[in-house]
C-alpha cells in the first residue's frame, strides 16, 4: 500500500470525472512544490530521457528517503509532485520495492500521458529507485 499522501491523490482522482480536471489537479500539485534552488540544477541532478528539463535532488537522511524536484513543464512538475507523494519519507529500504507502475496505474496516468511524458516519468522513477 502506498503512503497516505499518495492515497489522498488517488481518492481525489476518483472524485474527478474528466481528464481535464485531473490534469488541472496534477498541475496544481506541481505548482505547490517548493522550487528547487538554482545551485541544485546541475548535470548530476538532471534526469535524462525527459522531453522537458527535469532535476531531482535526492537526500537520504537517517535511512529515510527525501527528494526535491523541478521541471520547466507544468505537467511534469505535477508528475514530480505525484512521485514526491509516493516516495518521499519512505525508509530507504522500501524505495526499490515500490511498484510505481501499478501505483500510478491507479490514477490512470498510463493511458493519458503522451509517449514522451511516459518515457520521462519512467526515467524519473528509475532515478528514484536507483537510490533504494
Amino acid at each position: 500500500m502506498a503512503q497516505a499522501a499518495f492515497e489522498e491523490v488517488v481518492e481525489d482522482f476518483e472524485f474527478l470525472e474528466d481528464w481535464e480536471d485531473r490534469y488541472r489537479m496534477v498541475i496544481e500539485l506541481g505548482k505547490a512544490l517548493d522550487p528547487l534552488p538554482e545551485a541544485l540544477k546541475v548535470p548530476a541532478t538532471k534526469v535524462e530521457g525527459c522531453a522537458s528539463q527535469v532535476w531531482l535532488h535526492m537526500t537520504p537522511e537517517d535511512g529515510v528517503f527525501h527528494f526535491q524536484g523541478e521541471s520547466d513543464a507544468m505537467i511534469v512538475s505535477g508528475l514530480i509532485a505525484v512521485l514526491h507523494k509516493l516516495y518521499d519519507g519512505l525508509p530507504m529500504s522500501e524505495i526499490a520495492s515500490v511498484d510505481a507502475k501499478a501505483e500510478l496505474g491507479r490514477l490512470g496516468l498510463n493511458e493519458h500521458l503522451s509517449a514522451q511524458r511516459s518515457n520521462g516519468l519512467r526515467a524519473m522513477i528509475e532515478r528514484i529507485q536507483s537510490q533504494g
